[in-house]
């Protein structure tokens, strides 16, 4: 089995792959975003769905599902007021109001856990529906 890092407060382990892809994006900007998902059997936080370079924000909030929670990860590119290009990385914490609540108690345990692993987020939202996380709120967030 691929080395896994452990949860300790809901004995939940990250593997390597989550680990790899966040570094991936992180330095060598080869994602635009990464989902994560738990595997309630295995105990597992895995990746769902990776985006490339070139897609867009919206790509990543049409990937989340309509009825389960997931966590993402998003490099937002960003001009400042003094025409300086930044980039920052915003952790979504998504548990819409459709999911199982079981669901949400799992993942809202889990994340401190996931977020300690991933180092070098700047920002987190949680969010329940869409407009709890539209690109305005993103684009705030990062002034």
């Amino acid at each position: 089995m691929a080395m896994a890092f452990k949860m300790a407060t809901t004995g939940m382990w990250v593997t390597d792959e989550c680990k790899n892809s966040f570094m991936e994006m992180k330095w060598k900007k080869v994602h635009r975003y990464i989902v994560f998902k738990i595997d309630e059997k295995s105990k597992l936080v895995t990746v769902d769905k990776v985006g490339g370079s070139g897609e867009s924000y919206d790509d990543m909030a049409k990937s989340l599902p309509d009825d389960d929670c997931r966590y993402a990860v998003f490099d937002f590119d960003f001009v400042t007021v003094d025409n300086c290009r930044k980039s920052k990385i915003f952790f979504i914490a998504w548990a819409p109001t459709a999911s199982r609540i079981r669901a949400k108690m799992l993942y809202a345990t889990s994340k401190d856990g996931l977020r300690r692993v991933l180092d070098g987020i700047h920002y987190e939202v949680q969010a329940t529906d869409p407009t709890e996380m539209g690109m305005d709120v993103i684009q705030d967030r990062a002034k």
